[in-house]
């Protein structure tokens, strides 16, 4: 890939203490939760002073929502991947594997699952999580959508609407079976098939005839 010898580069100490950070809040907050997670915490099991916690993030709502945005790029679902409107067949497809793993993924799940627990005594904390996530891909999604309809082969009138359709499409049985707690081994082997579907569907709705 072009990029390839720039994600090579070795980082900064900077970079690497921020990383170091980052890794050590996603584990706490999957574990224990945002409430429960202090900077203390996150700075000690990152290796770091909290004054470089504070020097990179400067609270912890920042840490949490750089947290989950992280987990977005981490699964390539970022403006890269939906940067070419003429080829939407491509870009839509990996969009769907991308975002269909993520959100099944255990983080993702964990998250979710404390974010609804303290929904009634930590609203904000669910306000950011939708914010940071569902938020930020829908808008990704639509923006892109928006871009692909303008050339004329694709129509898909309200882009947000859109956007939001084919997300809850991809969310399929098998989140809802992990978000429940409940054994989803089957639905996990035929995962890549449902999403590849839920692509070829969405886009054979939307072509113009």
């Amino acid at each position: 890939m072009t990029h390839s010898s720039e994600t090579q580069l070795p980082l900064s100490r900077s970079e690497q203490k921020r990383q170091q950070v980052l890794v050590a809040a996603i584990d706490l907050f999957c574990r224990q939760g945002f409430p429960h997670t202090s900077m203390d915490e996150v700075a000690k099991l990152a290796g770091v002073s909290k004054q470089t916690v504070y020097s990179h993030y400067g609270s912890k709502d920042e840490l949490f929502v750089a947290a989950i945005e992280s987990k977005c790029v981490g699964h390539n679902l970022n403006d890269d991947l939906l940067s070419d409107p003429t080829k939407p067949e491509s870009a839509l497809t990996q969009f769907a594997l991308q975002f269909g793993e993520m959100i099944v993924s255990p983080e993702a799940i964990t998250v979710f699952k404390a974010c609804v627990a303290q929904s009634e005594s930590h609203p904000e904390v669910s306000q950011l999580f939708f914010d940071a996530g569902p938020k930020h891909i829908v808008g990704l999604l639509a923006d892109y959508l928006v871009t692909v309809e303008a050339l004329g082969q694709y129509r898909f009138g309200n882009a947000h609407h859109s956007a939001v359709r084919l997300c809850l499409m991809l969310f399929g049985e098998l989140k809802l079976k992990l978000e429940l707690g409940l054994a989803a081994d089957e639905l996990a082997n035929d995962r890549n098939d449902y999403i590849l579907g839920c692509a070829d569907m969405f886009l054979r709705a939307h072509r113009v005839k």
